[in-house]
C-alpha cells in the first residue's frame, strides 16, 4: 500500500501544482515584477513557483550536452542509443569529431536516481574520451513480462554492453556499482574475454563497507533482510507499464537523501525563494536545474535492492572472497592486465575512507605499476566526480590513467 499512498497524494497536490502554474503564467508578466526595488513585489509570483515545483518526477531528464570544447572548437554532441535493453541502454555520446579517441563506458548507479546525475561527470570526460553510459530504466516502466533484474544480472549487462563497445575499452564506475563493475572485469579477465577493458577506475564505492561505516552503511546493517522486504518494498500501481512489479521506490531513497542533509537543503529552497522574489534568475536557474536533476527519480527492482542490501553491505561478499556470479565465484586476482584506478573523497559521509582503496588487496595479481589510487581531499560524496575538484583535480588523474594504457 505504501507506492498506492504515495500515488494518491501525489494526485491530490497535482490540481494545486497546475493552479500555481496557471498564476504564475499569469502574474509574470504583471506590474508585480516591473516594480524595481520593491522587494516584496516579486514575493507571490515567487510563491507560486515554489508550489509549483513541490513534485518529484519519473522520468530521465535530458542530458543536455549539445556541444562539448575539444581542442580549441566546440564540438557538436549527438546522444545515440547503441544497445536497447529491457532494464538499461547503453547510450553513446557521440563527438563530430575524426580523430580515434579512448572508449569509455561509464557505469551510472543504479540507486534511486537517473544517469543524469552525471552530466557533470560525462561533460568532462568528452573532451578526451569516446563516452558511453548505462542508462538504467526505472523499474516501474518495465512490465513483468520482462523477468528480474538482480545483482547477476547487473553485472551480466556490463559486460554485453563492454562487448557491444568492443575490445580496447575503458569502464569508470561511480559509487555503488563499483562491486558489479570490479566483478565484471574479474569474470572477464579469468575468461580472458576480448572485450576485456584497459582501465578500471573506481569512484568512491562500497568495495569494502566495513572500513569506516557511515552512516549508510551502519543502517544497512542495522536491521534484518525482513524489515527492508516488509518495509520499504511496494508494489506499482496498475496505471504504470510495469503494473504489479515489487520495487524500492524512488521517492522513498530520495526522502532518505533529503533527511541525511535537511538543514542544507531547507537553507538552500530558502536561497532560491529569495532569488525567485529578486528576480536574480541566473542564481536561482542554478538551484532549480540542480533539484530538477535530484528530483528526478527510478525505482528499483526488489531483487536488486534487497541483494544489494544482504550482498553487499550485510555481507561484503566481494571483500570477503565469497560473491558469486550465477554460482560461480568472482575472484579479483584473476585481473592482470585491467590498470587499477580507485578514487576517494576526503569529506565523503556516504562512501568513507579505505571503502573504495580496499580493491586494491582484492586485486593482488596486478602489478604496482597498474595501481594507483587517489585521495582527493576536502570533497564530499557528490565532489568526488562533480565540481571544480573534479575537473581540475581528479579528471587529470582519470584522464592519465586512461592514456598511459592506450
Amino acid at each position: 500500500m505504501l507506492y498506492q499512498a504515495y500515488q494518491f497524494q501525489d494526485d491530490l497536490i497535482a490540481p494545486l501544482r497546475d493552479w500555481a502554474q496557471q498564476m504564475q503564467s499569469f502574474t509574470g508578466a504583471s506590474p508585480w515584477r516591473a516594480r524595481a526595488g520593491a522587494a516584496p513585489a516579486g514575493y507571490f509570483p515567487a510563491v507560486m513557483e515554489m508550489i509549483s515545483r513541490y513534485k518529484i518526477t519519473h522520468e530521465r531528464p535530458d542530458f543536455g550536452i549539445d556541444t562539448v570544447m575539444i581542442g580549441n572548437r566546440d564540438v557538436p554532441i549527438t546522444l545515440e542509443t547503441t544497445l536497447d535493453m529491457p532494464f538499461g541502454k547503453l547510450l553513446r555520446f557521440a563527438a563530430d569529431v575524426d580523430m580515434p579517441r579512448p572508449r569509455l563506458l561509464v557505469i551510472a548507479p543504479l540507486s534511486g536516481h537517473f544517469a543524469t546525475l552525471l552530466t557533470g561527470t560525462v561533460r568532462t570526460l568528452l573532451r578526451d574520451h569516446d563516452v558511453y553510459i548505462t542508462d538504467w530504466a526505472n523499474a516501474r516502466d518495465v512490465p513483468l513480462s520482462a523477468g528480474r533484474f538482480g545483482m547477476d544480472d547487473y553485472v551480466d549487462y556490463i559486460i554485453r554492453f563492454l562487448e557491444e563497445i568492443g575490445p580496447g575499452s575503458h569502464i569508470l564506475a561511480v559509487c555503488q556499482p563499483c562491486v558489479q563493475a570490479l566483478a565484471a572485469v574479474a569474470i572477464m579477465s579469468e575468461d580472458r574475454h576480448p572485450a576485456t577493458p584497459r582501465t578500471m577506475t573506481l569512484m568512491a564505492g562500497p568495495i569494502d563497507p566495513r572500513e569506516s561505516p557511515t552512516a549508510v552503511n551502519k543502517l544497512a546493517v542495522s536491521k534484518p533482510l525482513s524489515w527492508f522486504k516488509s518495509s520499504l518494498i511496494s508494489s506499482v500501481p496498475a496505471r504504470h507499464a510495469g503494473g504489479g512489479r515489487r520495487v524500492y521506490p524512488g521517492f522513498l531513497q530520495l526522502t532518505a537523501f533529503v533527511a541525511m542533509n535537511r538543514k542544507r537543503h531547507d537553507d538552500t529552497h530558502k536561497k532560491l525563494f529569495n532569488h525567485l522574489a529578486r528576480g536574480e534568475t541566473a542564481e536561482a536557474t542554478k538551484i532549480k536545474d540542480f533539484y530538477d536533476e535530484y528530483f528526478a527519480v527510478l525505482d528499483l527492482t526488489e531483487e536488486f535492492y534487497i541483494e544489494t542490501i544482504d550482498r553487499v553491505f550485510q555481507k561484503a561478499e566481494l571483500a570477503t572472497g565469497e560473491l558469486t556470479h550465477h554460482g560461480r565465484r568472482v575472484d579479483p586476482s584473476h585481473i592482470r592486465n585491467t590498470a587499477l584506478l580507485t578514487v576517494e573523497g576526503g569529506r565523503d559521509d556516504i562512501c568513507a575512507l579505505g571503502q573504495t582503496s580496499s580493491a586494491h588487496d582484492l586485486c593482488r595479481s596486478l602489478r604496482p605499476h597498474l595501481k594507483r589510487h587517489h585521495l582527493q581531499a576536502n570533497v564530499g560524496h557528490y565532489g568526488v566526480f562533480n565540481g571544480r575538484r573534479w575537473e581540475a583535480e581528479i579528471y587529470p588523474v582519470v584522464r592519465n590513467m586512461i592514456l598511459a594504457m592506450e
